[in-house]
């Protein structure tokens, strides 16, 4: 008897300490097994990997994406020429130890290469498909559109507004917040962050616009939190699109075959006013050379009288 009741004590001291040790990861709520570490930070193990979360600063994007496919399965400016939108969605991706995507990503049999937000940056192929390096995106170009007013905000007050917010809440250091900009009714948020800028320790911008996009489609991946309550001049501002562009250090390698129907439509379409053009200048050109013939027919028949 004196054996089990020391048993029961025994474990009841073991959930105790476990209680106090739990934590809340107020970044990530894709997470489980949360404690509390020796040094006091919260650490958990990220759903669909099992790889360890630091919950003191953002989980990387691939990490994230991983996560949310095993939940599923549960459950305007001008841009760079080489800006390209991220067409494939979610997929399960393949992380290395660090959280970082790995180069070459796949779905069975068919593999593509990704840059360092994971976003296919080549045409589909094979499994025998070569990816030699991890592309950086250097660029990011965050484009929102927000519902019809009377009147256009004030551009200070929303430059402002998105700055401190995305200096605080996704803990990004500001020298790579390029831009805001706002043009009504588009708002424009640039971040730019090459190798050779990023620090050890400093957030990446690929998992800051993978937050900030979650955030302002209310899907936020912070825990017990709705999203952004985007204010300006304590006015709320409903967004209704946002588009989220990648530029990388190497342009992308995409063939024709990847082009969206609108896209070849454009070419199709310059391409033929192209040719018509070509077809008006020849016709042109050639009644020119008629016309030329016949008065230098005229002259010289005019010629032949006078001398007669």
């Amino acid at each position: 008897m004196k054996l089990l009741c020391g048993a029961a004590l025994l474990l009841l001291c073991l959930a105790a300490t476990a209680a106090q040790n739990s934590c809340v990861c107020e970044k990530n709520k894709r997470v489980t097994d949360c404690r509390t570490d020796s040094s006091g930070r919260c650490i958990c193990q990220a759903i669909g990997s099992g790889a360890t979360v630091d919950c003191s600063t953002l989980t990387s994007k691939c990490l994230l994406m991983k996560a949310e496919v095993m939940g599923s399965k549960s459950g305007r400016r001008e841009k760079p020429k080489d800006a390209f939108e991220d067409t494939d969605g979610l997929y399960d991706p393949e992380c290395e130890n660090s959280g970082a995507f790995k180069a070459k990503q796949c779905n069975g049999t068919t593999c593509w290469c990704v840059n360092t937000a994971g976003v296919r940056r080549t045409d589909k192929h094979d499994a025998d498909l070569k990816c030699n390096q991890l592309v950086r995106t250097m660029w990011i170009i965050i484009e929102m559109r927000h519902a019809e007013r009377n009147a256009p905000l004030n551009a200070e007050s929303l430059k402002k507004f998105f700055i401190d917010t995305i200096t605080s809440r996704y803990q990004l250091d500001g020298r790579y917040i390029a831009n805001v900009l706002y043009e009504n009714p588009l708002i424009t948020i640039d971040l730019k962050q090459n190798a050779s800028q990023k620090l050890a320790g400093d957030v990446d911008i690929a998992d800051v616009a993978y937050y900030f996009e979650k955030d302002v489609k209310g899907q936020s991946i912070f825990h017990n939190d709705a999203g952004i309550n985007v204010s300006i001049d304590n006015e709320p501002v409903k967004l209704e699109k946002t588009v989220v562009y990648y530029v990388d250090e190497i342009a992308p390698e995409f063939s024709m075959k990847s082009l969206t129907a609108g896209v070849i439509a454009v070419i199709v379409v310059v391409l033929v006013a192209i040719v018509a053009a070509i077809v008006v200048l020849v016709l042109t050109r050639r009644r020119k050379g008629k016309y030329v013939k016949a008065e230098v027919k005229e002259m010289n028949e005019m010629h032949r009288g006078l001398n007669a």
